[in-house]
């Protein structure tokens, strides 16, 4: 029990230790919030621990080297009077302001080795922080306009971020929501979806319907929306079109053939016996018993029943504006119907369990076009996902 608490002591120390080296490294670096970040995590839990002291005169230090790097900095950005410098004199007299409200909490904080008290002082940034967060607003709102100007869809996506910034620091600044909604809609890309049967063959609804419910593959982008019905009003860029290019059909087949079976089983067993015909005995003096072997035959009757229906399509993207065809993706998949049964004569032990499954099959009535077209739909509306998803805008 000694030794553990001996070894969380020197932990502790050593862990005490080396928050203090990393608070003086960050203090000697010139990275001032770090250093403030860790004196005054470590005095939130204890500032009347010995090792404490040392985080007073780091959080000292520290304080009075950052209000001077920043202010000077703060005036040379005002008197260089460039607008872009708003966001920085805003973070600065932000941080600065966090500064104090961190360190306030603690206060007063004393050094008992020269038995005084640290004094930070703290200045009110309550008007710099309302000019700066204005001017910062007035610079992001003007950038935004600035932005949708050049009236292209990287432009209005980026005036949609600034005005977001905007947002966040003035939830209520002049049009800024209007603007916003206003820059997400120009900066979107809407794409039609249109489904083309260029085939001699029917479509039936049902699949058309499940191929453009866009709303199963995942798609779901910021900044570009799907419409399978063109709307009033919208200014498309893109067109996905789904075109079928052959649907072919096999005719209905039926195959018979007979299946020859044959199988060498064990039937029963016979005694062994020597060459004068007495039975040979075991050394219990029990009669040797010799499995007996018999050859059972029979014929599976096979009928096979196929169609199938090969689709040929492609999907093709097109740019509206430029009434160009951007890109051009096949898709081809396969549907095969198939039906096995049978009848048998012959002894019933030549059978295998595939030949008792296939005996328990019976003729079913073979799948309309229109039905095999919709069962392959599930693979049609996978492999168009595939597409969809490896081409998003």
């Amino acid at each position: 029990m000694k030794k553990l608490l001996l070894y969380l002591t020197v932990v502790l120390l050593l862990t005490a230790c080396n928050s203090v080296k990393r608070s003086q490294k960050a203090l000697y670096s010139g990275n001032y919030n770090a250093s403030i970040d860790i004196a005054v995590s470590k005095l939130q839990k204890d500032r009347n621990k010995k090792n404490s002291q040392e985080y007073i005169l780091i959080l000292e230090d520290a304080f009075k080297k950052i209000n001077e790097r920043d202010k000077k900095r703060i005036d040379f950005l005002e008197k260089e009077a460039n607008p872009e410098n708003s966001r920085e004199i805003f973070v600065l007299y932000s941080n600065l302001e966090n500064i104090q409200n961190s360190i306030s909490p603690l206060l007063p904080l004393y050094n008992k080795e020269s038995g005084r008290e640290v004094k930070f002082k703290f200045n009110d940034y309550s008007n710099d922080l309302i000019k700066a967060k204005q001017n910062f607003a007035d610079y992001l709102y003007n950038l935004s306009k600035t932005q949708m100007q050049k009236d292209d869809k990287l432009s209005y996506r980026d005036a949609h971020s600034t005005l977001q910034e905007l947002l966040d620091i003035a939830p209520n600044y002049r049009d800024g929501q209007q603007l916003l909604n206003d820059a997400h809609y120009f900066g979107t890309d809407f794409v039609f979806v249109r489904l083309t049967n260029n085939t001699n063959q029917f479509m039936p609804r049902q699949l058309e319907q499940d191929l453009l419910n866009f709303n199963t593959y995942g798609l779901d982008d910021f900044w570009t929306v799907y419409h399978t019905s063109k709307q009033r009003d919208i200014p498309y860029n893109f067109e996905i079109n789904l075109e079928f290019r052959s649907i072919l059909v096999s005719p209905e087949r039926i195959t018979e053939r007979q299946i020859p079976l044959e199988l060498e089983i064990q039937d029963g067993f016979t005694y062994q016996k020597d060459r004068r015909g007495n039975f040979v005995l075991d050394s219990l003096g029990n009669k040797i018993k010799i499995d007996k072997f018999i050859v059972v035959k029979g014929t599976l009757y096979e009928t096979e029943q196929t169609k199938s229906l090969a689709v040929d399509a492609r999907v093709v993207y097109k740019d509206i504006r430029r009434n160009q065809i951007i890109n051009n993706h096949p898709l081809q998949t396969e549907f095969i119907f198939e039906n096995v049964f049978a009848t048998f004569r012959g002894d019933e032990r030549v059978l295998s369990n595939e030949d008792r499954r296939i005996l328990n099959n019976r003729f079913v009535p073979f799948p309309s076009n229109e039905q095999m077209l919709l069962d392959a739909g599930g693979d049609i509306k996978d492999r168009l996902s595939e597409i969809l998803q490896r081409n998003k805008f």
